[in-house]
């Protein structure tokens, strides 16, 4: 395989941040870059091999273990950009690095929901083709849809749905060009199906799901490859870090006690989930690493098979009646619907 530049968006943690470290640290050469990489925000002190300091502006990170007297060699443009709102955060992608900013790796800042920050990545990126380009960027949102204000719901579509866009748009014009690229976006099983207590998070990654099958259409006389890798639970910080209502908080004593009670019970379901069926990061990986290789990938990647039968029933249930009450009693435990549970 002949050398790939990539560029993906929401490193900071998670997936972003370990495909960026697995295809920086490739040792099969795929992605070798050569000379020095420029690393915005990130500084490193001689003599301190694992230490990293953060700076105000550009720094020039020899491709060699930090704290090397090794002089640098001529600066090159590499093939992986790992891109993240706050470049505050991308001392945990150089600590997963062993602390060394090796010569395959760029770190960009770049917003999703800010068109400035999108052109300054797609100039400084424009210098050298992009082969390959993932959408990761993505924010949660869950709890009763009575308690999810207008500015909360806004901020999950303007991340999920038109950051992506954004995103694309800014680098699609170049891979049409060129006639050769693919477009990776990260997506969810809550795009194929709806979740209770999701349903703004569901719909915003709907729309991900509708917006990509229909640019797969346009894009395939382009030989431009658009593939969406649909995500189960993951053991990352998302959960944690999605915003949600305090079960025992005042958002929701407004609420009925018959909502209170499923909320409580849905958490809980969580809980149990993530604990006994949640992938590693390392396990989706390999998912998204097969994507960027696969000569001819398809459109949709499931990384699990946790939720197959629910979906099967979807499909087989032409008006969902029956898929509504399976996942119901999936999540709320009132008995086998059908006998075709996960």
């Amino acid at each position: 395989m002949e050398r790939t530049t990539v560029l993906i968006t929401g490193c900071s943690s998670g997936i972003g941040l370990g495909l960026a470290a697995r295809l920086a640290a490739d040792t099969a050469g795929r992605f070798k870059g050569k000379g020095v990489t420029l690393c915005r925000g990130v500084r490193h002190r001689r003599g301190s091999p694992r230490q990293l300091v953060p700076g105000g502006g550009l720094w020039l990170v020899p491709a060699v273990q930090l704290g090397s007297t090794a002089a640098p060699r001529p600066c090159s443009l590499p093939p992986v950009y790992a891109t993240m709102r706050d470049l505050a955060k991308g001392d945990r992608l150089l600590e997963r690095l062993g602390g060394c900013c090796p010569d395959t790796l760029e770190v960009l800042q770049l917003d999703v929901t800010d068109p400035c920050s999108l052109a300054a990545a797609a100039q400084r990126v424009q210098e050298q083709q992009l082969d390959v380009l993932v959408c990761n960027a993505g924010v949660g949102l869950m709890g009763p849809l009575e308690t999810c204000s207008d500015q909360a719901m806004k901020t999950v579509f303007d991340v999920n749905l038109f950051g992506a866009v954004r995103t694309i748009q800014a680098f699609l014009p170049a891979m049409k060009r060129r006639r050769a690229g693919r477009i990776i976006v990260s997506s969810s099983i809550g795009g194929l199906q709806g979740l209770p207590f999701n349903s703004v998070y569901c719909a915003s990654k709907f729309a991900v799901e509708g917006l990509c099958e229909s640019l797969a259409i346009v894009l395939q006389p382009f030989n431009i490859h658009l593939t969406l890798v649909e995500c189960g639970p993951v053991n990352t910080s998302f959960l944690a870090n999605l915003q949600h209502p305090d079960p025992e908080g005042s958002e929701l004593q407004g609420l009925d006690a018959e909502t209170r009670d499923l909320y409580h019970r849905y958490l809980r379901h969580c809980q149990s989930l993530f604990h006994d069926a949640a992938q590693e990061v390392e396990d989706v990986l390999q998912v998204f690493l097969e994507a960027i290789s696969t000569p001819c990938p398809p459109l949709r990647c499931v990384t699990t098979q946790l939720f197959a039968p629910l979906s099967r029933l979807r499909l087989a249930s032409p008006d969902s009646t029956m898929y509504v009450r399976a996942m119901h009693d999936f999540v709320f435990g009132h008995g086998e619907a059908g006998g075709d549970q996960p």
